[in-house]
């Protein structure tokens, strides 16, 4: 087999057909990021959006800024844009909240409509992101014998699916691996036996093509400051179909779910579509950054970001293997393409100091308990050239042993 060379990369890099969009984000010039999985890159456009609001229009309108500018429905036209990302219409999506919240109140709102008799299980994966493992375990507990969770490993979870099966709650792109599963697939299964689906978006929407429209998907949510680049804790959004908007109750009554918040009346309405799902007044600040962030997206071809997205994940396993041999890596993430999302994982006994001595070395992923080193191939900024630039540094820390520094064995709170 030849082995690839920097000067092959560099090539890839000069035939890319997203290369202009990383001029659209403040790269710095040293090192590789490698982390825009876990929170994207600050692009120019979101800066300068947040600049807008704060200046000209907070400062300027203060209070009149809700309708003047119209910040009262930013949710709704965020999530309007949004919803070409997903494979939705327009009306679909809405921009609220966080992920964590999100997927609590669909899946209350679903277990409700959907959960009764001997209909009462939750099937979701074990070892999924540990928030929706944690949502859901503590709305079985507020539910009470209403419910029960099962939670089963990956190769189980078709399988557990059932006519007993209220509900399906699963990640489309699994955070540690990156395995990917077949969302039209399981939604089929899934309605077969008469269940809801709730699709985690997080780490797909902005790294690959997703069509919750010709999967059927019921509802689905997913973040913002991942490969949509919308800042940190950046608002999260929800999608609900059309025929399920009618049917879901919301969960959370807030007032801006009402059909009249500003009527200002003792009982509670819920708005006729996809806004009952709001629940407190939203954010502005928040959503001006991703507001900013959306307006490179409009521009984007999804699919040559996946085209991209899987020539970098093949490069860096690649390189990794050519490199790196005989060191105790072992890929976690799926060879095969079709199966895998955006990011490349592997695992090794002292995963966390080799982290940790790459960013002192100034390329940036991250490390997830127990073993696992996760790089994020971002593809509107992720060179090719980053990726020999990132496993050359893994491989010297590797080789002369710069990982077993003392300091890097202090575990940080954020890893």
């Amino acid at each position: 087999m030849t082995r690839l060379t920097q000067a092959d990369c560099a090539a890839l890099d000069q035939s890319d057909a997203l290369r202009e969009f990383r001029s659209e984000f403040i790269v710095s010039p040293e090192g590789v990021y490698l982390d825009g999985n876990s929170l994207g890159l600050l692009t120019h456009a979101a800066r300068d959006r947040v600049r807008t609001l704060v200046e000209q229009e907070w400062a300027t309108d203060a209070v009149q800024g809700w309708h003047k500018r119209d910040w009262v429905n930013l949710p709704e036209r965020l999530g309007a844009r949004l919803a070409r990302l997903v494979g939705a219409h327009a009306d679909e999506v809405t921009v609220a909240d966080s992920t964590s919240v999100n997927l609590f109140k669909l899946a209350v709102a679903c277990c409700r409509a959907n959960a009764s008799g001997k209909r009462r299980k939750i099937v979701t994966e074990l070892g999924n992101f540990p928030t929706d493992l944690y949502i859901l375990q503590g709305l079985t507990e507020l539910l009470g014998s209403n419910l029960e969770l099962c939670a089963v490993p990956r190769e189980q979870v078709l399988n557990t699916i059932d006519g007993d099966t209220a509900l399906v709650v699963l990640t489309h792109v699994h955070y540690k691996s990156a395995d990917m599963f077949d969302m039209p697939a399981v939604t089929r299964l899934a309605h077969e036996h008469g269940a809801l689906i709730l699709w985690d978006l997080c780490h797909s929407v902005g790294a690959l093509p997703v069509d919750l429209g010709g999967a059927g998907a019921d509802v689905a949510v997913g973040c913002g400051y991942k490969y949509l680049n919308g800042g940190p804790g950046a608002p999260a959004f929800l999608y609900v179909k059309r025929e399920l908007q009618q049917r879901l109750q919301p969960s959370i009554t807030g007032w801006m779910g009402h059909a009249n918040p500003f009527e200002f009346g003792d009982d509670y309405r819920p708005a006729a579509d996809i806004r009952r799902h709001r629940s407190g007044t939203p954010g502005i600040l928040g959503l001006a950054a991703l507001d900013g962030s959306l307006s490179v997206f409009d521009r984007v071809d999804m699919q040559a970001v996946r085209h991209k997205s899987v020539r970098l994940t093949e490069l860096f396993i690649e390189l990794v293997e050519q490199e790196c041999a005989g060191h105790g890596l072992s890929l976690v993430t799926p060879r095969d393409a079709a199966q895998r999302g955006s990011h490349v994982s592997f695992q090794h006994d002292n995963g966390y100091e080799i982290m940790r001595a790459l960013i002192a070395r100034n390329v940036v992923g991250d490390f997830r308990a127990p073993d696992v080193v996760r790089f994020g191939l971002t593809p509107l900024y992720t060179r090719h050239v980053d990726v020999w630039n990132a496993v050359a540094a893994l491989r010297e820390v590797l080789e002369t042993g710069a990982w077993q520094q003392a300091d890097y064995r202090i575990r940080l709170a954020v890893t």
